[in-house]
């Protein structure tokens, strides 16, 4: 398990902590969970259906990075309560950005209680880059009256940047064998 840290540019207005873990690596799917504490104004895209879409991070969105360990370029899956999703390889530090090829849609679940919200989704392996990887769990949290606020493993900057290197600071270990 790690914890996402806030922005400090970007405060939120309730939630107070976003813990991510991998909860599942097998030969075919990687299982990965966001849980908000606070999540009482968190605002829920509306389903749209499976599918890829862009610019799903302009409300509440969760995105995964992955790198190999020694390569510049990285993958980024970005993944939306509404069920919409999209993933993208980058050649370098946001360049080089194309549409990653991906053999079926990641599932997505959101579940949200008065307090705690959980999203969870499942990738398939046939779309991860080869592994060992480094990744990165951030999240894009809007909550009522439009208060959005950017979690991340790490900040180093003034402005958000999901895409810095220094924010690939786990280790995702091989899948299991099934």
């Amino acid at each position: 398990m790690a914890d996402l840290t806030c922005h400090p540019a970007h405060p939120s207005a309730l939630v107070r902590a976003i813990e991510t873990r991998v909860i599942g690596f097998d030969a075919n799917w990687l299982r990965v969970r966001w849980r908000i504490l606070g999540g009482g104004k968190l605002v829920v895209p509306a389903f749209a259906g499976k599918g890829r879409a862009d610019d799903l991070w302009q409300t509440t969105c969760f995105e995964l990075f992955l790198q190999e360990p020694e390569g510049a370029g990285y993958t980024e899956f970005n993944l939306s309560p509404s069920e919409r999703w999209n993933a993208y390889d980058f050649t370098g530090r946001r360049e080089g950005m194309t549409q990653r090829p991906m053999p079926r849609e990641p599932e997505c679940t959101m579940r949200k209680g008065s307090d705690i919200a959980v999203f969870d989704a499942a990738i398939p392996v046939g779309g991860l880059p080869q592994g060992p990887l480094r990744c990165a769990f951030t999240a894009v949290i809007e909550e009522e009256g439009g208060v959005k606020s950017y979690w991340a493993l790490a900040h180093h900057a003034d402005a958000p940047d999901f895409h810095d290197p220094a924010c690939f600071t786990l280790q995702l270990a091989a899948p299991t064998a099934p």
